[in-house]
This record gives C-alpha cells, sequence and structure tokens, in this order.
C-alpha cells in the first residue's frame, strides 16, 4: 500500500505536537496490526511492514510450521501444519515461519474506522506518555512558567507540553502577587503518571526552590566551585545559606554576592524580596557556628561537643537580640544550616557563671 499523502500527515503531526516521527511510524503500525486481526482468522499474527522513504506499508501474516497444531496460548505466533506449509513453498520446516502478504484491500470499512480509531487512541496515549517523560526529568528541578489563570485558592500555570498545572495559594510565598500572563519560576516536587495529562506538583515555598536558583544565577555554585553546605528557609521572609568554596582562589561570598551586589539581588527579586543570609562554612565548628548567627558579633564558641552536636556561644550584650532574631529566627535557622545546636548566651552573663575565665577578648 502506497500513500504518499498519509506520510505527509504524519510528519505534520509529528511537528505540530512534538513527537518523534519514528514513534508515530510504530504507533501506526500496532494499529494496523490489530484492526487487521479482526478480518483474518482467529489468532492469526501480523507484521507490518513501514517504508517511510518509499511511502510503503506491507502487512503479512505470520505461521510458525508444526508438525501438529496445538491450543495457542495468547502472545505467541498463530501457527501453520507443515502439510500447509509445503503447499505454499516444499522447502519449509518445523520451525521456519511462513510470512505471506496480506492485500490491504480485503479491508472493509469496519477495519479501516476501527485502525483510524486506534492509532488516534494510541496516539494520545503516547503524547501522555511523552509528556510524563518529558516532567519526570524536571522532578526535583525549577522551572518557569507562566500564569494562564488565577483566583483566590490557586493559580494554573502553562508550563509547556500542552500541559498546565495548579499552584495552590499555600505553595505561594506571602508576597507573591501574580497577574494573568507573568512568568514565574517555580520548584517541581513531583510528577505522577495519570489516564489523562501527568500530575505536576509545584511550589514556591519549598527550599531547593532557593537552591535552584542560586545555581541559575551563580556559576561557580552551578559548576561546583561554591558549594552549598546547608540552607534553612522561612519562605517569603528569610533564608540562611552555608557555603564554601573548593578552589582556594575563588570567594564564596564575593561570587555568590556579584559585583555590586547584582547577583544576589536576582534571587531576592525572584522570590519577591525574601532576604538572603550567606555565611562561609567552615570545618573549624567553632568558626563555623560564629558565622551561622550572622549579622550578629560572636564573642566566643564554648562547648562544642562532637558527640551530641551542640555548643554554647557568647555574644556581646547588645548583640544578644540580633543573635537571636525576632521569635527566635535568627538561631533558629543557623541551628538549621550548620548542623549545630546552639544555646546562647550574652558576655556578662557568661562572666557571672565563669565561663569566660582565662579568655582574653
Amino acid at each position: 500500500m502506497v500513500n504518499k499523502e498519509f506520510f505527509k500527515q504524519l510528519e505534520e503531526i509529528s511537528k505540530e505536537k512534538g513527537l518523534e516521527y519514528e514513534d508515530l511510524l510504530e504507533v501506526f503500525g500496532k494499529a494496523l496490526a490489530t484492526s487487521a486481526k479482526k478480518v483474518c482468522p482467529p489468532n492469526t499474527s501480523i507484521r507490518v511492514a513501514i517504508n517511510s522513504d518509499k511511502n510503503e506499508i506491507l502487512m503479512f501474516t505470520q505461521h510458525i510450521v508444526v508438525e501438529q497444531l496445538t491450543e495457542v496460548v495468547e502472545g505467541e505466533m498463530s501457527q501453520m501444519t507443515l502439510e500447509e506449509a509445503k503447499k505454499v513453498k516444499p522447502s519449509y520446516k518445523v520451525g521456519d515461519i511462513v510470512e505471506q502478504p496480506l492485500n490491504t484491500k480485503d479491508f472493509g470499512r469496519q477495519a479501516a474506522r476501527s485502525a483510524k480509531s486506534t492509532f488516534a487512541s494510541d496516539l494520545k496515549a503516547l503524547e501522555r506518555r511523552k509528556s510524563y517523560e518529558f516532567f519526570k526529568k524536571f522532578e526535583d528541578e525549577m522551572i518557569t512558567a507562566q500564569v494562564i489563570e488565577k483566583n483566590d485558592k490557586f493559580i494554573t500555570l502553562n508550563i509547556g507540553q500542552q500541559t498546565t498545572t495548579l499552584l495552590p495559594s499555600a505553595e505561594l510565598l506571602p508576597n507573591d502577587d501574580f497577574n494573568v500572563g507573568d512568568k514565574i519560576r517555580v520548584y517541581v516536587k513531583k510528577v505522577e503518571q495519570t489516564t489523562k495529562d501527568p500530575k505536576v506538583f509545584v511550589s514556591r515555598i519549598e527550599r531547593n526552590l532557593v537552591t535552584r536558583l542560586l545555581e541559575s544565577y551563580i556559576p561557580e555554585i552551578k559548576d561546583g566551585t561554591i558549594e552549598i553546605k546547608g540552607i534553612a528557609r522561612d519562605a517569603g521572609d528569610r533564608c540562611k545559606i552555608a557555603i564554601f568554596s573548593n578552589d582556594p582562589k575563588v570567594d564564596a561570598l564575593g561570587s555568590c554576592v556579584g559585583e555590586g551586589g547584582n547577583r544576589i539581588r536576582e534571587v531576592v527579586s525572584a522570590l519577591n524580596g525574601e532576604k538572603i543570609d550567606l555565611y562561609k562554612w567552615s570545618e573549624n565548628v567553632e568558626e563555623m557556628i560564629a558565622n551561622s548567627l550572622q549579622p550578629a558579633h560572636v564573642t566566643k564558641v564554648l562547648s562544642v561537643d562532637p558527640k551530641t552536636k551542640t555548643s554554647l556561644v557568647v555574644v556581646p550584650d547588645d548583640q544578644l537580640s540580633l543573635a537571636i532574631g525576632k521569635s527566635g529566627q535568627n538561631v533558629r535557622l543557623a541551628v538549621q544550616s550548620c548542623g549545630w545546636k546552639i544555646d546562647i548566651k550574652p558576655t556578662s552573663q557568661a562572666y557571672r557563671e565563669g565561663l569566660l575565665e582565662g579568655f582574653l577578648f
């Protein structure tokens, strides 16, 4: 069967839907084989050969040669006795495959309609599978989406591949106020395959969204020169990040902040004003813990216990509230980002309790 117009239409479908041309040929071949079985004797095996270079579609019935017919299990090739096979070609022997051309003109309208319907159904299934595979690659990654609709409960986003998803209000930052048409960055939490389009769960409050934004704007983080050792986040308010340079020649803080603060400003802008606190991670635990409490100054880090990962930090009296932070936020984020429990005492109290005896400042 030669049909140049059909192959042209298949190429157009491939371009329109972003599907591989070879995948469409495979889907069509299976649909054609399924429909052909309906006009052939029961349990007949069908092979479809498609030659797109010649715009040609060939179909064959297939039978395996056996001494005596047995019951054919589903999935097995249909059978032909050796006696019948020799009528086709005398040289056939048991175990050979007898392949005979199937004239597509023998197809009735019902079989043709069946082939068309099966192809349409299988094509849709292929689109869904390819769409799922596409988005599955972005799980735990950041993507750019466009707002196409909004209400009090959620925002509807176009995420490409003719797919939309919902961003619930609970996954939005407090300062987020998007309009239809806006392009926003979201973090893909999970992708599930369904009987319809893939279900893509996105968020803007996940802490890894900050990680992906930093990778996006800071090449040294993307290529591994600078490493994020710890991150803690109060989404929409403040994020505290421990960073470390694997190259002594590269300043971790300077690279992340950028000239004139341009790099970190881009990250803050993408998070609608969420504050970003960066501090240097260090293999020296006392130094690392002191850095984690920035912007507060630390007098001394005491009682560091590696087994329980606890520490006592002494700060100047006038730095106590800054070290603790509003509602304990600064110390809480410090603890979460560095992985050490931190107890804070002002210098005056530490002296009274004899904790600073022998220390000179």
